[in-house]
Formats: C-alpha cells, structure tokens, sequence
C-alpha cells in the first residue's frame, strides 16, 4: 500500500490491484482506516482510501470544509491517483459526499455504493436543536464513547475497534468537526442526486438510529435513477466496523472485478512524499 501526500490534496492510501478501483470516503468521526476490515476483505482489488480535508493525517489542511469541497477534493485524489475505472463507496457523511461526486459524471465512474449514507433530502429529524447538540457529539473522550455505545453502533465489537473511533474521531480541526451537523448534514442535495447516471445500490443497517431504514428508504432511494437497497440485520450505523464481511460481500456482487474493459492493475504509484505521516 502506499500513502500519498500532497500539500493541498488530502492524504490517501492505495493499494494497486484488479479494477475497477473502489474509492472509500469516511463518515463523520472516522478516517480511511475506518474501511480497513471492509478493504483487508477485498484483497485482490485496487482500492483507495482517504482521509477528508480536516480529518486525522489531513488535519493541518486549510479549510473551507464544505461538502462541496470534500467533492472537490474527491475528483482532485483521483486524477493524482491516475484513477480512471472506478466505484465509489461512501459511508454517511461520506455517502453524501459521493452523491455530489457523482453528480458530476466524471470519467470512468461505474457505480456508487452508499452504506448508512447521509440522505439527498435531510429527515425531519435534522432541526436546528438536533444540530446543535450533535455538534457536541465529539467535544470528549467521555462524549465520543456515550455516541459510539448508545448511538452508533447497535452491538458490543473489539476494544481495538472501539479505541480506533474515539481516536478518529477527536483527530479532527474544529472548523471541520463542526461543519458536518451544524451545516452538511441539512443540506439538501436532491437536485445533484437526481443527476447520477450509474447504478447505485443502497445499504442501511436495520438497527441505524443514525440514519434509519426508513429515512434511506424514503429520503435517497427515490431521487436516484437506478438504485438496489439492501438492508444489513443486526447492524447499526457503524457498517464498516461492524458488519465488514457482509459489507465487502455486498460491494463484491455490486462491483465484480477483472471485468475485460476495466483498467488493468498498473503497479505501485510513487510516493510524493516519502516522510508521509502514518497512522
């Protein structure tokens, strides 16, 4: 796997292998660690990770932090990662960010997955009462803990994993911890979701209290052209940590590799930075 960093791209890891490439985008609170059990699972596929702008090894970059940007950012890993066949998977924050990605047609995109995706149309639920608290959600060690074991995930998992989301999720700038509930999260994005033209399939897990079954059955589902939803039992809003095998099953029917016109795995890229900070 190689890191990359740029002065004024996130930080990204990738890992050359049979195509298309899946690109993973993070939640709020995580980090492109957050899909290691997802990616460990899909060891044949060339994959890319990243770290938002804000988050975790991309912290010292310079806001705005605006989905818009993370957009941007997106479009921006990609052609320095000279990525041109490819499936992009989002995870809640993360998901809503895809849409807006693909909404632009780039070259090459086949498919988006949104797995627990923050919805086109924000729910009812998204009041500027809901926003204020939730930006607060991450203040501690203590907070992060309450919203991880009563909130976000719907089962007991490892302590290393459980470590990883406290870490995460406090290794953010403010400027961009805050952005997501008090502005992203009610956004609505109906208009740029309706302009997806590849196929999407849709995962919620049936215990998210996050964003629930039927707020992505009911507020997404509906404002993409072609979209398959599947629901993951005994799930939360954590998929990837808490359901990776399921979830890397479900992205390996959706996406099959070696397809003959995808782009062959073509070795590692080099490395802009070989003093990159790691994890």
């Amino acid at each position: 796997m190689i890191t990359t960093q740029q002065t004024h791209l996130p930080v990204y890891d990738h890992r050359p292998g049979a195509g298309p490439t899946l690109v993973f985008l993070h939640y709020w609170g995580g980090s492109a660690r957050t899909w290691d059990l997802v990616v460990d699972r899909l060891t044949d596929r060339d994959t890319v990770t990243v770290d938002f702008r804000g988050w975790s090894r991309s912290s010292g970059l310079p806001g705005p932090y605006t989905l818009a940007q993370l957009a941007d950012d997106t479009l921006a890993v990609l052609a320095d990662a000279g990525v041109t066949d490819h499936v992009l998977v989002g995870h809640s924050m993360g998901g809503k960010v895809a849409q807006l990605v693909a909404a632009t047609r780039p070259t090459g995109l086949r498919g988006i997955v949104l797995v627990g995706s923050g919805p086109a149309k924000p729910a009812a639920q998204i009041t500027d009462q809901y926003r204020q608290a939730l930006s607060h959600a991450y203040d501690s060690t203590e907070s992060v803990a309450g919203a991880r074991d009563h909130i976000l995930t719907a089962g007991e998992l490892p302590a290393s994993v459980k470590d990883q989301i406290v870490t995460d999720s406090l290794n953010v700038t403010e400027a961009a911890r805050t952005e997501w509930p008090l502005h992203g999260i009610a956004q609505d994005i109906t208009d740029h979701t309706r302009r997806v033209g590849v196929p999407a399939l849709v995962i919620a897990g049936e215990n998210d209290q996050v964003e629930p079954v039927d707020v992505l059955r009911c507020n997404l589902v509906p404002y993409l052209p072609q979209a398959d939803f599947m629901v993951l039992p005994h799930t939360g809003h954590l998929i990837p940590l808490e359901a990776p095998a399921a979830l890397a099953d479900a992205i390996t029917a959706f996406t099959p590799a070696a397809c003959p016109s995808a782009r062959p795995a073509d070795g590692l890229r080099p490395v802009h930075s070989p003093d990159a900070p790691q994890e």
